[in-house]
């Protein structure tokens, strides 16, 4: 892959970059400075980039409670156009080498297409070993990414640009783990942290388990192996299989500096019913797991309540409703969708007839 960095910094490479960093923010003001000046800011951008001198501006960073809080860190409008051109060229070829149950930042897979294989192993195995791992984005050492990288990417300047917007994003504050051998010293020396809303971190965080995916997936008595960003599930027709990769897990993740989340790491039968993806599979049915059934309502009053103040139209508010019917459609869902929709005017016509996939 040594035309990387040429394909990425092509002006056609960065205006359709532009569209997609765009798509759905056309108003927002950020946006709309961009665009006004459109062809001299890609032309700037392409020369700094081209000339080595790209330097990405501070983050903006703010707090979301829903489905959990977690702090997400928002990019300059100029420095998400570089994102989308950067991934636009080494994702392809990356992709490639992706296990075909990674669904996680992939064009055509998603969480969704994610639910429905989980759904499939649980009725055809009857053992499953569920893994969350422990503050996974803030927890990602740099040496240890830009080590992978440099081991899938040759082109020196797409590694350039790429150190340069991890370097941006990283963490020099208190370990949040210790591993054996760490000083005090250890985190100022190891950079870790990918911002959580940046383009770019979605891709390399989903790139750096792919080794662990084919070892997993290859472990001898594994049927099936599933990861959705940091929540993987592995499916047997045996107990002892698992705890076997279990204890492989563990070992490739404390070779990254991961751990796995105590609490959300369990071994069962498939029978007891499991949770992936904001939803709950027993008994061969789909449910809605209580912490997204609660987001959801929560959505459903506020959209309510800017309905009245006029804060937001009619069409607004029901294009709001149809994407959580959709949402809600993936699951056997239909009474809950008519009991939730039911008290409010501006949902009418839903739930839609959409069939369970």
């Amino acid at each position: 892959m040594p035309d990387l960095y040429s394909r990425i910094t092509a002006f056609p490479t960065l205006l359709a970059a532009f569209r997609k960093a765009s798509k759905g923010k056309r108003y927002r003001a950020d946006v709309l400075a961009f665009g006004a000046n459109l062809e001299a800011e890609l032309f700037q951008l392409q020369h700094e980039l081209q000339c080595c001198t790209y330097a990405p501006g501070p983050y903006r960073h703010f707090t979301i409670r829903e489905p959990k809080t977690r702090l997400v860190s928002a990019a300059p409008f100029r420095d998400r156009v570089v994102h989308h051109a950067v991934i636009a060229v080494i994702a392809p070829p990356l992709e490639r080498h992706f296990i075909p149950t990674s669904y996680a930042n992939r064009k055509g897979y998603g969480s969704h297409r994610a639910l429905r294989r989980f759904h499939r192993a649980c009725r055809e195995h009857p053992w499953v070993l569920q893994a969350d791992i422990r503050l996974y984005f803030p927890s990602i050492d740099h040496r240890l990414l830009t080590a992978q990288l440099e081991r899938s990417i040759v082109c020196p300047h797409t590694r350039w640009l790429l150190a340069v917007i991890l370097a941006n994003g990283a963490s020099a504050g208190p370990a949040i783990d210790s591993f054996p051998g760490d000083t005090l010293l250890t985190p100022l020396g190891r950079p870790r942290g990918l911002p959580i809303g940046n383009l770019t971190s979605q891709f390399l965080a989903n790139l750096h388990l792919n080794t662990i995916d084919h070892k997993l997936r290859a472990f001898p008595g594994i049927r099936a192996c599933l990861r959705y960003v940091d929540d993987l599930a592995l499916f047997a027709d045996r107990p002892e299989p698992l705890r076997q990769a279990l204890v492989l897990l563990r070992s490739e993740l404390a070779d990254l500096r991961l751990r796995l989340h105590p609490s959300k790491t369990h071994l069962h039968r498939t029978a007891m019913g499991a949770s992936f993806v904001g939803f709950h599979v027993i008994g061969g049915r789909i449910r809605l797991r209580n912490h997204s059934l609660l987001r959801i309502r929560r959505g459903l009053r506020h959209t309510a309540a800017c309905l009245a103040q006029q804060c937001i139209s009619q069409n607004q508010a029901w294009a709001s409703c149809q994407s959580w019917d959709a949402h809600l459609a993936h699951g056997h869902t239909l009474g809950l969708r008519h009991r939730l929709f039911a008290p409010y005017s501006f949902a009418c016509g839903l739930p839609a007839s959409t069939p369970l996939h």
